[in-house]
């Protein structure tokens, strides 16, 4: 199967001088599925949706909902990112089904285990 990689789609908007486009391309090899997020920055979108590990950040001051997905687990440093990303972010939303490898996270006073917090 012959896929276009990130550079590839990066490469098609070249002559777009106004705006800086910025583009990623995910592979879900469970879904068999590809998808390439196109967007131009800065966005004024109050949106961004089906957010991967491949989120490379950026500033989005206008987005109020967010969506998360991806066949791999969401590690801790990218709730970071994702946070840095989307400041005014209102609402939240993921689809996930694997667990993260590896866990950040303190031992309190009475012995559980606690993620440290993102805000």
């Amino acid at each position: 199967m012959n896929l276009p990689s990130t550079e590839d789609v990066q490469r098609t908007f070249i002559d777009f001088t106004n705006n800086e486009i910025i583009s990623y391309v995910d592979y879900f090899s469970e879904a068999k599925q590809t998808r390439c997020h196109i967007y131009s920055y800065p966005s004024f979108m109050p949106y961004y949706d089906d957010i991967t590990n491949n989120f490379s950040g950026g500033l989005f001051k206008h987005v109020r909902m967010v969506s998360l997905y991806d066949e791999y687990p969401f590690e801790h440093e990218f709730f970071f990112r994702i946070v840095q990303s989307f400041p005014y972010m209102e609402q939240l939303s993921m689809i996930n089904h694997k667990s993260q490898n590896r866990k950040q996270s303190y031992e309190s006073s009475n012995d559980n285990q606690n993620l440290s917090v993102i805000e």
